[in-house]
Formats: structure tokens, sequence, C-alpha cells
């Protein structure tokens, strides 16, 4: 697999309400952030496709994180609808047909399927029905994902170690939810881990939103998960 720019491997989220707001917190980054991604509440805002042209006549790389779920051929569509903007990373949240189909229509654009939400914890599942653990539950799900053409997964950093046992470097593993210290109870974000925990454990990437956001200097604390990127691998 190709090598990974240490820089491009933190992903900052763009969870903002509109592209005004998200432009302002890209140009506050400045260069601490190479990547970033796009998700559903700045997609319903508008002006989102513009706001993807700006990022890449930037330079930078974008992932454009809408879980996609529908009949195959609109997921299809709808993947189509991305090549040729510069989006590096897209999601798909669905069966094998919903992945098959997104890596046929894909192009350019790399497929990483969800495998289990960072938001959902054992109780969940229950709820949901699955009676596996969520580490088979992942897995089960990434090779699902690997056969169908996919070309990495988001998966929590908890589960990435048995994810490169099992499947080596085959898959990309994108890994959200990335808290520097334990949760708040009101975070909704239930299996996370640091960022050094996330590397050690095998992530290729992580992505970073609330830590750098609602940091009282963002730039910083980019800055800061970048010098602990550099030290889980050296140049």
């Amino acid at each position: 697999m190709k090598r990974i720019p240490r820089a491009e491997r933190l992903i900052a989220a763009l969870d903002v309400a509109d592209t005004q707001q998200a432009k302002a917190l890209v140009e506050q980054l400045g260069d601490s952030v190479r990547f970033y991604k796009v998700g559903l509440e700045l997609f319903m805002s508008g002006g989102v496709f513009e706001l993807i042209e700006w990022l890449a006549a930037r330079g930078n790389k974008i992932f454009a994180d809408l879980k996609f779920f529908d009949i195959p051929e609109t997921v299809a569509a709808a993947v189509r609808n991305l090549r040729g903007r510069g989006v590096t990373f897209a999601t798909v949240h669905g069966n094998r047909p919903m992945l098959e189909a997104a890596g046929q229509a894909k192009g350019e654009v790399k497929i990483l399927a969800v495998t289990v939400l960072t938001s959902l914890d054992r109780g969940d599942l229950d709820d949901l029905g699955f009676q596996c653990d969520v580490e088979k539950l992942v897995l089960s799900r990434a090779r699902r994902a690997l056969e169908a053409g996919c070309d990495g997964v988001i998966s929590s950093g908890m589960e990435a170690p048995a994810l490169k046992r099992e499947l080596g470097d085959r898959l990309l593993v994108v890994t959200p939810g990335i808290r520097p210290v334990e949760n708040r109870p009101s975070d909704d974000q239930k299996r996370t881990v640091d960022v050094a925990q996330a590397f050690a454990n095998g992530a290729d990437y992580i992505v970073v939103g609330r830590p750098i956001r609602q940091a009282p200097d963002p730039r910083a604390a980019a800055l800061a998960i970048q010098a602990t990127i550099a030290s889980a691998f050296p140049a």
C-alpha cells in the first residue's frame, strides 16, 4: 500500500453549520492540517461543492463522509457525482450490493465502508438485534468490504488491532472518535481512544473534530496532534 505522508494522517472534521464557518476554521488552521472531512451537517447547508473546490484549490484533501445507504443504483450514481472534484475518500454504510456498486463507480475516489459507528456500544447493538460482540461484527463487515472492492473501513481504534491482525494492510483503517482525555458523560462518542493509541493500534488515519474545533487555540491543538503523529511515524 502506498506510503501515507505523515501530515495527511490527521483528518480534521469540518462539523460546522455552514461553509463560511468551515472556511474560517480552515484558514485558522492554516498549514497545521492538510486533510478535511466534510460531513452531513455541512452538506445540508448548501454551497458545499464550491467549498470542496476551494479546499482542493488550496491543495487540501477531502473526505466526503456521507455514509451512502440506498439501493445500489442510487449509491453508484451518488459516488459518480463525487468524481473529478478532488474528493479522496467517501463513505458507504450498507450491505454488500451497495458496497459493490460504490466500488464499481468510484473512479479515483477511495471507498470506506462503515463498520460500527463509534457512537454505539454493546447496549446499542443489543437494541439493534446484533448478538455477536463488537469486534466480531467489525471484522465481519471489514471482510465483506474487502471482498466488495472497498479501499478501507471506518473503525474505532478499539477494533483496529483485530483488523490489522486479520487483514493486514489490505484495507485502510480510518479511526474517528479520537479524544485526548476520558469522555465527558454528555459526549456521544462511546468507543474512543487517544491519538497515540489509535496509531499504536493500527489506524492509518484519524478523524478529529471537537478536540480541535472547540480548543482555545484550534491551530495549536492540531499542531500538537501532528507532533504526536510525527513521534509515531519517525521520518
